[in-house]
């Protein structure tokens, strides 16, 4: 008779570690996230200590399997009261291992707790009393692959890192244009071609096409923080056009519809497609104030719920970065107190009341878009959003 196998906790940072030293492999094989020195300087105070018992939510598991799917920021939320506090939770000690994207699905995670804190630890099997079946502690030889759960999930965003584009000015009506369409259509799906006219930086390659621009104004001072360019639909470069000689007429660059937002028209506006830009979307709190307010909602929505984009009226010039979380406000509304002394109603405001966080995952210079992790109630233009 087969007997279920015990489980016995294991350091997480170093089972992964061993694991990648058994295989000749090291972290860089997973995907590679860059880890930030504040958080390499919490992990290095807090290897082995974890969090106050305080820390952890009301209902934290005991134990937990990562399942596909999971993400970093939804297991710490499982466990702590501030998710953004997860490298204490996890004991990351950059000693031991240089980057906390290692965990996969499979993975039995244990809460454990000494001397009035806690820490998440790797349970692996261990050998049952009566030998019939033998299981010592080790770890899993196995090649590391880019399975890793992420910190955030991912498809929520991708799509936003290319398309989404805060220009410092207007410069979007210098660029090239499409001046006209197959067979004079009015507008131009995948498959189509476009005629294209202006400079163009690349002779090859793929271009992002935009719609005009429009101005994203402080809510507070109103002053134009940048231009938000309407992403359209991405096209190919086919052949170059020639320049008008003589009696000559131009001939503008032909281009290949290769995908579409929405469909392409006369007049939108090419770009060059970036590199594909995957940094750091590590949730962690931001070492500084941040007294700021959405600027709107992605898209032509006025409201915005969990997973939805805002812009936000703060940017690199101003500290925010990549993986920032910061806590989301809801202003105090303006009530009358019918209860005074005297018998007359009195204006007073009711205090502002957090119901959501945003997690950064785009920069700009004074402009950056922020993911909705969770909301109590609707985001909108003029919300206000601080430092958690």
């Amino acid at each position: 008779m087969t007997s279920w196998p015990m489980l016995r906790p294991a350091p997480l940072a170093t089972a992964l570690w061993a694991a990648a030293a058994l295989v000749g492999a090291t972290p860089a094989l997973a995907t590679d996230f860059p880890v930030t020195q504040s958080q390499r300087d919490t992990a290095q105070k807090v290897a082995q200590a974890g969090v106050p018992l305080s820390e952890l939510a009301p209902d934290a598991p005991d134990s937990y399997t990562v399942k596909k799917g999971d993400t970093l920021w939804a297991i710490s939320t499982l466990f702590l009261k501030s998710p953004w506090r997860w490298p204490e939770l996890w004991g990351m000690n950059q000693d031991q291992i240089s980057n906390p994207h290692l965990i996969y699905p499979g993975q039995h995670l244990v809460l454990v707790k000494v001397d009035g804190r806690a820490r998440l630890e790797l349970a692996q099997q261990v050998t049952g009393p009566d030998g019939t079946v033998k299981l010592t502690p080790r770890a899993r030889v196995q090649q590391l692959g880019d399975d890793g759960i992420p910190a955030i999930p991912m498809n929520l965003i991708e799509p936003f890192l290319n398309e989404a584009v805060v220009l410092d000015s207007d410069s979007l009506a210098a660029a090239p244009r499409v001046a006209a369409t197959q067979e004079g259509r009015a507008l131009l799906s995948r498959g189509d071609l476009a005629y294209v006219r202006g400079s163009l930086p690349n002779q090859q390659g793929d271009y992002r096409v935009f719609r005009s621009a429009k101005p994203l104004r402080d809510p507070v001072t109103k002053e134009v923080l940048g231009y938000e360019a309407a992403y359209v639909g991405t096209v190919e470069f086919l052949r170059p056009g020639s320049p008008a000689a003589g009696k000559t007429l131009e001939v503008p660059a032909t281009f290949l519809v290769k995908q579409v937002r929405q469909e392409v028209n006369t007049g939108d506006r090419l770009a060059p497609v970036p590199p594909r830009s995957f940094g750091s979307f590590v949730p962690h709190a931001p070492n500084r104030a941040f007294d700021g307010r959405v600027i709107a909602v992605y898209g032509e929505a006025v409201n915005a719920g969990k997973n939805q984009i805002v812009s936000i009226n703060k940017g690199s010039q101003d500290g925010m970065e990549r993986g920032h979380v910061l806590a989301l406000w809801r202003t105090g509304q303006e009530v009358r107190d019918t209860t005074t002394p005297q018998g007359r109603p009195e204006a007073i405001r009711l205090p502002d009341e957090q119901h959501g966080k945003l997690l950064v995952f785009q920069t700009f210079r004074r402009v950056s878009y922020a993911l909705i992790l969770s909301v109590q109630q609707p985001a909108s233009a003029g919300d206000r959003f601080s430092q958690p």
